[in-house]
């Protein structure tokens, strides 16, 4: 079975066409570019063939990136040195495409080559762009729903077939930073604006082909192979280049705070590559792509926030045997900030929703709350009026139950008191059909707990979404004492129809997620109740990847929620409840009435935009600064420890039943250091043995919070990490 296939029509164009069996959209393997290779090589050595038409076999893309597996065959075919073997088989991918590139022109005259075209029904990123990009024109369908994009630098990587020096030298450093830097895609005709294809068109093979047949000389030659070409925007050591590359390197910095290799890597191979020829550049290149390879931050970041995440999102923790339990109709109870959110994404999934509330006013405001979403989304050109009616078809707001007769799902999203839920979950119960799944949308609750008020405990299910309901990509799945497997299946396929990340966690209180950011948020409180300043522990934290530090996350999620569940936490577990200073700080900024952001005084003072004008000094009449402030590395020893040690204590206790959860659910719930692959692979990356070593050592000075769970204490013995003990797929095999 091939992944290419070349045929010749009767005017002498060869048809390449890219189709690679059982995937729904292309991507590179090592088979397919042994086949690529030789392909070009026959058309360009058959006089038959005037030129090329590059496309795809698969409906609606051209291709999706690389195969991963071609990276691990290029480090496994060089033995000892694994270094070598990535950077000579990324050379051997620069080889070819510029092979295409080049089309058998001569190397002096730049005459005598064959026209190569790419032709993109649809989505093209990663290597599915820089192939099209070695190529003589790119012509892409008219597809508004097909995105065109370099998105690598989001996985711990960056573009190193090529795609990083052409881009640079095609669009010039600053026009390419959006794509290169952020991994921005885009639609066709955005791309086509850019620069980034040639053509945007309803017919694009029959354009090509045209343009293959009328082809000159120069219009195959790249303009960095011209004579006196000059890189747009100025090279490094030009008055306007310079400018642009000290901007890009703050730019860069200020963004990735230094702990994201990849985004450095891409920068220095931009400006070295710049200054020479563009064949020694593709070489700057593979040498950075190598190196970055060859990070291990990188390495967790691309197993994480690639491999695992979409494995998660295939359904690596579906339960087998279970027949298919997409959702027709929804209900969800309580049209507040969460269910309107979830009726939101729902509806987008094309899911009829009943919307419950207790007055019509207030299910109304719900539904009203997906209007304006698309109305924002029409202002700015990304939605139609025409979707935003069929969506609010979807929609029906209403307070009776009798609604929510043939729904196969209800989420609740009530009050977070366990009698408002238990009261909500009989008489829905009353009217549901005796199949239908019910979850409840609570963030702290045990499930299990309320799964009591229930007579269907077997069905009856955690699903905890992270607000926004529409920005948040993780979704946390929790299953009580009594849950059963199709309930468990029903969540998963109800998540993967909105195009979320499930995670699938064991009941405890807090579940996962919120189980490792409270101790994240307390531990802030408590510095700044020990002298040590605000600022210091929130830029501690950005310095470690963190998208906003403890003190500030604090005001945004509001302070009197904190207060709430300190209380009903302490409640819950009485003596055992590890009550500190910090408790202290958070009621008596809740009895001021500085709530956070909502009220626009907490940590923070605010203006009456409600923009942040910095620390409130008041904290400090209290807790007052002190003299001697601690090194950065204690403090951020602190904020992450506290947070990965749960994570080691949930995957101990059975809450964690897959670690590939415990790193994904970490990075998309609350933002944990991306760089680091998670908080399990980070604890792989110092590795066990020093972990446990200043746990013992943080334990001594700061108190039990940091005690070495028993898990890490025995792997560190061993010298085992977690992914070695815990590998999913040799337990899959096994």
């Amino acid at each position: 079975m091939t992944d290419f296939t070349m045929n010749t029509d009767s005017h002498g164009v060869a048809v390449l066409t890219w189709d690679v069996a059982d995937k729904s959209m292309n991507v590179m393997s090592f088979e397919g570019l042994e086949e690529l290779g030789t392909l070009v090589d026959q058309a360009l050595g058959d006089d038959a063939v005037k030129g090329v038409i590059i496309t795809s076999g698969k409906d609606g893309s051209f291709a999706g990136g690389m195969d991963l597996n071609l990276l691990a065959k290029m480090k496994a075919d060089a033995g000892d040195d694994p270094a070598k073997g990535l950077f000579e088989g990324t050379m051997k991918m620069h080889a070819l495409l510029r092979k295409i590139e080049r089309a058998g022109m001569d190397p002096k005259t730049l005459k005598g080559g064959k026209p190569i075209v790419c032709v993109l029904p649809g989505t093209a990123v990663g290597i599915g762009l820089e192939l099209p990009l070695a190529t003589h024109r790119i012509f892409a369908a008219n597809n508004p729903k097909a995105r065109i994009g370099l998105p690598e630098i989001m996985v711990g990587i960056f573009p190193g077939a090529g795609g990083t020096t052409r881009f640079v030298r095609k669009m010039g450093a600053m026009a390419a930073s959006p794509f290169l830097l952020e991994g921005k895609l885009v639609s066709p005709d955005a791309a086509l604006r850019a620069g980034i294809i040639d053509e945007v068109s309803d017919d694009p093979m029959a354009a090509a082909h045209a343009w293959v047949l009328s082809a000159k000389d120069a219009d195959l030659v790249k303009p960095w192979d011209a004579k006196g070409y000059k890189m747009p925007g100025g090279m490094p050591y030009h008055p306007a280049g310079f400018m642009t590359f000290v901007g890009a390197s703050a730019m860069v910095n200020g963004k990735t705070q230094g702990v994201y290799p990849a985004a450095k890597a891409l920068l220095s191979a931009v400006y070295e590559g710049a200054m020479v020829d563009f064949d020694t550049a593709l070489k700057i290149e593979a040498r950075w792509f190598t190196h970055i390879l060859m990070d291990p931050s990188s390495a967790a970041m691309i197993r994480s926030l690639f491999l695992n995440k979409e494995a998660l999102e295939k359904g690596a923790v579906r339960p087998a045997g279970v027949p298919d339990q997409r959702v027709k109709k929804l209900g969800v109870l309580g049209a507040g900030m969460m269910g309107a959110g979830i009726t939101l994404v729902s509806v987008q999934a094309g899911i009829e929703v009943v919307l419950i509330d207790q007055s019509q006013e207030a299910a109304d405001r719900g539904k009203s709350y997906t209007a304006t979403y698309f109305d924002k989304g029409i202002a700015r050109k990304k939605a139609t009026p025409e979707k935003k009616e069929a969506a609010l078809g979807l929609i029906t707001a209403t307070t009776d139950l009798d609604a929510l007769k043939g729904c196969d799902l209800i989420i609740e999203a009530v009050f977070e008191d366990p009698k408002v839920k238990a009261e909500m979950t009989q008489k829905v119960e009353a009217v549901i059909p005796d199949d239908c799944i019910f979850a409840s949308n609570t963030s702290t609750l045990p499930i299990t707990e309320l799964a009591k008020a229930s007579s269907r405990q077997e069905q009856f299910i955690g699903i905890h979404f992270f607000s926004p309901v529409e920005k948040m990509l993780l979704v946390e799945i929790i299953k009580g004492g009594n849950t059963g497997d199709r309930a468990v299946a029903k969540a998963l396929d109800y998540v993967r129809q909105i195009r979320k990340t499930p995670i699938v966690v064991n009941d405890a209180r807090f579940f996962y997620a919120n189980r490792c950011i409270i101790p994240y948020v307390n531990e802030g409180a408590r510095m700044i109740t020990e002298g040590v300043a605000p600022a210091l522990v929130d830029n501690a934290a950005k310095l470690m990847g963190f998208p906003v530090g403890p003190v500030q996350l604090t005001d945004e999620t509001s302070i009197d929620l904190g207060a709430k569940i300190a209380r009903a936490t302490k409640a819950a577990m009485g003596d055992a409840y590890p009550a500190s200073e910090a408790d202290n700080l958070i009621f008596w900024m809740e009895e001021l009435g500085r709530l956070g952001r909502k009220s626009k005084a907490g940590f923070f003072e605010y203006d009456e935009k409600g923009k942040r004008q910095g620390y409130w000094t008041g904290m400090q009449e209290k807790y007052p600064h002190a003299d001697t402030q601690p090194a950065l590395q204690d403090v951020q020893d602190r904020l992450m420890f506290v947070q990965v040690l749960e994570a080691v204590r949930a995957l101990e206790e059975g809450v964690l039943m897959d670690i590939r959860e415990g790193d994904v659910g970490a990075i998309l719930g609350w933002g944990f250091a991306p760089w680091s692959g998670g908080p399990l692979s980070w604890l792989d990356m110092i590795g066990t043995p020093y972990a446990a070593e200043r746990c013992d050592a943080l334990e001594a000075q700061f108190g039990p919070r940091f005690r070495c769970p028993d898990l890490l204490r025995e792997m560190a013995a061993k010298g085992q990490s977690f992914y070695e003990r815990f590998d999913p797929e040799a337990a899959k095999a096994a």
